[in-house]
């Protein structure tokens, strides 16, 4: 090698060696700066400060109208937390908020520990386990109970891998307890277009539960079911704590007192009793603006 190019080498070595010293001043590679919200690892959750959801002073507006006002409200890991309150109380809001759909004017909002959820979209917020099904059902009508839940399985997607992916013998086992936990092992082979209202949000969860979530939203989960298949629906959600968090929102108070364990009360935007149900339940406040007397 002649003294030119091993002067040249020796140029890029110290050059690469400045580049990694520069990036690590700055707090990680890539010159990432302190405070940034770190990359979310898949499979991975910071729950240190035993929270896996934390809002904090949040508000939003819409055209002169307050949906949030500073609105503080956090989550603990395998928590079935309850929200309910009159209509226009800033639910969904909350839930669009929280799912990324709607931007927050101010305020914070985190997923574990770590990840700052203002920061992502809400095709990576549904990525990093965080999933969210809204009242009316949303299934695959001609496909059957077993193809939904097998679509809706967390594995690579595209072109060669739809047609080249085969199920494996841990994912044959999961699809099975799925289909024994929402009750549809026997009607497997059958069209979902074909399965009962309640049937059908079952489905729903079932397939949300295939993508590994971390967090499940669900927007009235009960709403047009038969007395039956509503208690049927709250011995399903009780089955998946403490495995999975949960936030329902619900009008039914009667499925409420048969799920709750802490009950959070919205009015006009804003956080106004939490507690027990039997405490928010005694609270004036509550009584006046939406349990009536």
């Amino acid at each position: 090698m002649t003294p030119e190019l091993m002067s040249a080498g020796r140029e890029r070595l110290q050059d690469r060696r400045d580049r990694e010293a520069s990036a690590a001043a700055l707090g990680g590679s890539g010159g990432r700066r302190a405070g940034y919200s770190r990359p979310h690892q898949p499979g991975t959750l910071d729950l240190t400060h035993g929270r896996i959801l934390y809002l904090e002073d949040v508000s939003v507006s819409f055209d002169g109208f307050q949906a949030l006002k500073q609105l503080s409200l956090d989550i603990a890991p395998g928590e079935l937390r309850c929200i309910i309150g009159p209509n226009g109380a800033g639910k969904t809001t909350l839930m669009d908020i929280i799912t990324g759909k709607t931007r927050p004017d101010s305020g914070r909002v985190f997923f574990g520990s770590t990840i700052d959820l203002l920061r992502h979209s809400e095709a990576e917020i549904a990525s990093m386990g965080l999933c969210r099904k809204f009242q009316k059902p949303t299934v695959f009508e001609a496909l059957t109970v077993f193809e939904n839940l097998e679509l809706a399985l967390k594995a690579p997607r595209g072109v060669a891998a739809a047609l080249w992916h085969r199920l494996s013998g841990e994912q044959r086992d999961r699809l099975d307890e799925v289909l024994g936990l929402i009750q549809l092992s026997e009607h497997w082979q059958r069209p979902a277009g074909l399965l009962s209202h309640g049937q059908k949000q079952w489905l729903e969860i079932g397939m949300l539960l295939m993508q590994a979530p971390k967090l499940l939203l669900l927007d009235e989960p009960v709403a047009g079911m038969t007395d039956q298949e509503t208690e049927r629906t709250a011995e399903l959600l009780l089955s998946l704590t403490p495995q999975h968090s949960l936030v329902v929102v619900e009008h039914d108070m009667s499925f409420i007192a048969r799920i709750a364990q802490t009950v959070s009360v919205l009015c006009e935007g804003a956080l106004l009793a939490q507690g027990t149900l039997a405490q928010v339940q005694a609270d004036e406040r509550v009584i006046e603006v939406y349990l009536g007397r």
